[in-house]
């Protein structure tokens, strides 16, 4: 079907990569404790969707912005159908902490810089292909709840217009593509608030994603799996994962042991 990203070669030929970066010590902030089971479990899951994970920890902002650069012009790409970017780490609004982070402007990635490291332009390899990106972090102080009472409905918003095309127009380009397509990111929380982890079993948001491709991955396509995955936080007001710049123009179907 035109609506499902193909997967031309079979899982013997093609050299699906992932890349993981997880940050646990820092200079100035504490340690992560428990990522390494996030580390862990991310791991054995993509391995289990054919995946083979580059892992790299404790990296400063520019460690990881060269770190990106390099999994973005490996060649096996060339031949893969996919990828997955895993980000780990302490967050604020701006983005992820890098090790030597100190506060809100020092040692931060900023997330344009994901996007903009794999985008149609920077990496033709993975042209048309989904871009999977996963990031466990805080974005901020909030607690990310609110008390409401059900004594009334909320007004409804207002629709505008769609904005129209211009008809007849024409243009003397070879060719042309979006700058930046194919990306579907699931953050652990919504922004501005925290995310939640257990020094022993990791990261809630790690957990419930793993669960949820490891009993949904056979038939439900990636987005559904995301959905799965936010609805999985329904009774825990303190956070909720968010679906942003997601750019996928078609389903992605993992199909696992095809």
């Amino acid at each position: 079907s035109s609506q499902i990203y193909p997967i031309h070669l079979p899982r013997e030929t093609r050299t699906r990569r992932a890349l993981l970066i997880c940050n646990i010590e820092f200079e100035h902030f504490s340690k992560r404790n428990g990522a390494e089971v996030d580390v862990k479990g991310m791991t054995k899951l993509l391995e289990g969707l054919g995946y083979v994970v580059d892992i790299h920890c404790n990296l400063t902002s520019q460690g990881m912005a060269m770190v990106m650069k390099d999994f973005a012009d490996r060649k096996e790409h060339c031949t893969s159908d996919s990828t997955f970017l895993v980000f780990m780490s302490h967050g604020v609004r701006a983005g992820l902490c890098g090790t030597k982070s100190r506060d809100e402007t020092t040692d931060i990635l900023s997330l344009d810089t994901i996007y903009e490291t794999f985008n149609n332009k920077s990496c033709r390899a993975l042209l048309g292909k989904p871009k999977v990106v996963i990031i466990q972090s805080c974005r901020g102080g909030k607690k990310g709840y609110t008390l409401v009472s059900d004594s009334g409905d909320p007004a409804m918003p207002t629709l505008s217009s769609a904005d129209t095309i211009t008809a007849g127009l024409e243009d003397d380009a070879i060719f042309k593509v979006h700058l930046e397509s194919d990306f579907a990111t699931l953050h652990s929380s919504t922004p501005d608030t925290v995310s939640w982890r257990c020094p022993v079993r990791g990261s809630l948001f790690i957990q419930h994603l793993i669960e949820q491709f490891q009993n949904n991955a056979c038939n439900s396509d990636l987005q559904e799996i995301f959905r799965k995955i936010q609805y999985s936080f329904g009774k825990f007001p303190r956070q909720l994962p968010s679906q942003e710049r997601t750019t996928m123009l078609r389903k992605f179907y993992l199909f696992p042991g095809h």
